[in-house]
C-alpha cells in the first residue's frame, strides 16, 4: 500500500502536476488554496483523485469569505489572491471547501491515520515544529499510527513511541530554503521524503497575467525561488 501525503498546495498548480507518482491513497492535511493563482485545478485533482482531505485556515478562509486583514508579506499576497479565488471557483468548489472536515480519522491499509492542518489542540492555526515533548502533549488522546499535519510549511517526521507526526512540507510554496515541491510517501508504513523540481517561471508567468501589483509579485517570485525567503 502506497499512500502519498500532501499539504500546503496553496493553487500552486504547477507544483502539484508535477508530482508523478503512482499511489493507491492520497492524503491532503489542508490548504489546498489561497495564496497561488489556480485554486480550480487544485481542487479538481483533490477530487479526481479521491484524497482525504482536512480543512487548513486557508480553505476556510476563502470558504467562508474572510476578510484579510491588513499587513505585509503573506497577508499582503493573501490580500490579493482570495478576492481572486471568489471570483474564479464555482459555486460547487466552494460549497466544497466549506464541507471538509477540520479533523478526520481514516483506517488506510491497516493503518490509523489522524489528519490535521496545525494541532489537535488548534487544528486551524497553531503552529508546532520539532519538539517532542510538545507533541506528545498534544497528542495524548489520539490514537493513530501516522497524524499528518501541514501549517508550517516544513517537513517533519517524529516517531513518539510509535505515533509518527508527519509533515510532508508544502507542495505549492516551501519554507525550508528549497523550492522544490515537497510531498511524503508511505509504504509499507515506512516513510520517505520527497522533491520534485517544477516550472516556477510558468507560475510566476501566471501571477503575472492576473492583476497582481508590484509588492506582491515581489514576494512571490523571492518566495518561490528561493525556498521561502522574503525580500528584503
Amino acid at each position: 500500500m502506497k499512500i502519498l501525503v500532501l499539504a500546503d498546495i496553496h493553487s500552486n498548480w504547477q507544483a502539484l502536476s508535477a508530482i508523478d507518482e503512482e499511489f493507491d491513497a492520497c492524503v491532503i492535511a489542508g490548504d489546498l488554496v489561497d495564496y497561488g493563482v489556480q485554486p480550480a485545478e487544485c481542487i479538481d485533482w483533490a477530487q479526481q483523485h479521491n484524497a482525504i482531505v482536512i480543512r487548513g485556515n486557508h480553505d476556510h478562509a476563502v470558504a467562508q469569505r474572510v476578510p484579510v486583514k491588513k499587513g505585509n508579506g503573506f497577508r499582503r499576497l493573501a490580500a490579493f489572491a482570495r478576492p481572486m479565488h471568489w471570483e474564479v471557483l464555482s459555486a460547487d468548489h466552494l460549497s466544497w471547501l466549506a464541507r471538509l472536515p477540520v479533523t478526520s480519522y481514516v483506517t488506510i491499509g491497516g493503518l490509523k491515520f489522524f489528519l490535521v492542518h496545525g494541532t489537535p489542540r488548534d487544528p486551524l492555526d497553531e503552529y508546532l515544529n520539532d519538539d517532542p515533548d510538545s507533541w506528545t502533549a498534544r497528542l495524548e488522546a489520539i490514537d493513530a499510527d501516522f497524524v499528518c499535519v501541514g501549517h508550517t510549511h516544513l517537513p517533519l517526521h517524529i516517531d513518539l513511541n510509535g505515533k509518527n507526526v508527519l509533515n510532508p512540507g508544502s507542495v505549492g510554496q516551501p519554507r525550508d530554503g528549497d523550492p522544490r515541491c515537497s510531498y511524503a510517501i508511505i509504504e509499507d508504513g515506512e516513510v520517505e521524503f520527497k522533491r520534485v523540481e517544477y516550472d516556477i517561471d510558468e507560475t510566476l508567468a501566471r501571477y503575472k497575467a492576473t492583476n497582481i501589483e508590484g509588492k506582491a509579485m515581489e514576494i512571490v517570485r523571492s518566495v518561490l525561488t528561493t525556498g521561502g525567503r522574503m525580500p528584503s
